[in-house]
């Protein structure tokens, strides 16, 4: 081999190592970068976990859930009044208040105009369709102890009697949540809050609902005070409403809900753990983003 062409080998022996090398090294950023630009989404929604069954809802339909569940709670009706009612609305509407329907059916649960439910515009008001579900629903005798499907076809009158019964387990799961029958079982996966919270929007919504509360509302948070009764009720609606109200954390009982907790690329959600710092006895902790805190 001639002097120069031995240069040269020595020369390219030396460029490949100095590729490998970089390749080695740069290997690890190269897999985490192409990891997380293809990684799926955030798999978003709200999940009622009651023994060892868990059930899932997206988020919208969660906050249209807990809505239905605790104007249920403030007429002081039963958990089995919520499950009728969720499970009629996942088949009328699947728990979205749509503006169309069949013939002049609207709302969450497709109630008809002209079937004296109320004018349209009652009806695509969500507390008003469900006050004006349950109401029809208290004068089914016994409709506790019934079928569930037999108690929402006897107020809604549907062309598929049948229909409603497909959604009972779900149903059952999130009323028992929402209505506060089973602590700390409901949680939600959601995305970093891109807003600061106002609590008086929070403290409204949940007047709505609930009706009149005692609560103590500060720059970034309120604190309900609860009875026993209705404690795992209003904080299980607050994670519910977490998205739309940008609550970063609920605590009751010694218990709390982080977002942060619950919004990891791996589907992570660890639901309900230990509060990190005391909450006032019979009292619901909410956290809101604030200017400083939303991520952009």
């Amino acid at each position: 081999m001639s002097r120069k062409r031995g240069r040269a080998f020595v020369a390219w022996l030396a460029v490949t190592a100095l590729a490998a090398s970089l390749l080695i090294g740069g290997g690890f950023w190269v897999a985490n970068y192409l990891r997380d630009a293809f990684a799926p989404p955030l798999a978003l929604g709200c999940t009622a976990t009651v023994g060892s069954s868990s059930y899932s809802l997206a988020v919208d339909q969660a906050e249209n859930a807990a809505l239905i569940a605790a104007v249920s709670v403030r007429r002081g009706m039963p958990a089995r009044a919520a499950s009728i009612a969720l499970a009629t609305a996942l088949q009328e509407s699947k728990l979205r208040n749509i503006d169309y329907g069949d013939l002049d059916s609207v709302g969450l649960f497709q109630q008809r105009p002209s079937q004296d439910w109320g004018t349209t515009q009652q009806i695509m008001d969500p507390v008003y369709a469900s006050t004006a579900f349950y109401k029809a629903l208290d004068k089914v005798p016994g409709y506790v102890d019934m079928p569930l499907n037999d108690a929402a076809q006897i107020v809604q009158r549907s062309a598929f009697p049948h229909a409603y019964a497909q959604h009972e387990d779900l149903s059952r799961a999130f009323a028992s949540a929402l209505t506060g029958q089973s602590a700390g079982s409901l949680s939600c996966t959601l995305p970093p809050a891109t807003a600061a919270g106002s609590p008086a929007a929070v403290e409204a919504a949940m007047g709505a609902v609930f009706g009149p509360l005692s609560a103590t509302a500060g720059p970034s948070d309120v604190q309900v005070q609860v009875p026993d009764s209705l404690g795992w009720a209003v904080a299980q609606w607050a994670v519910s409403n977490a998205r739309q109200f940008d609550i970063t954390q609920v605590a009751y009982e010694g218990r709390q809900w982080s977002r942060d907790d619950n919004n990891k690329k791996d589907g992570t959600n660890v639901g309900w753990q230990s509060a990190s710092s005391a909450v006032p006895t019979a009292t619901v902790q909410l956290t809101l983003a604030t200017v400083s805190s939303v991520k952009h």
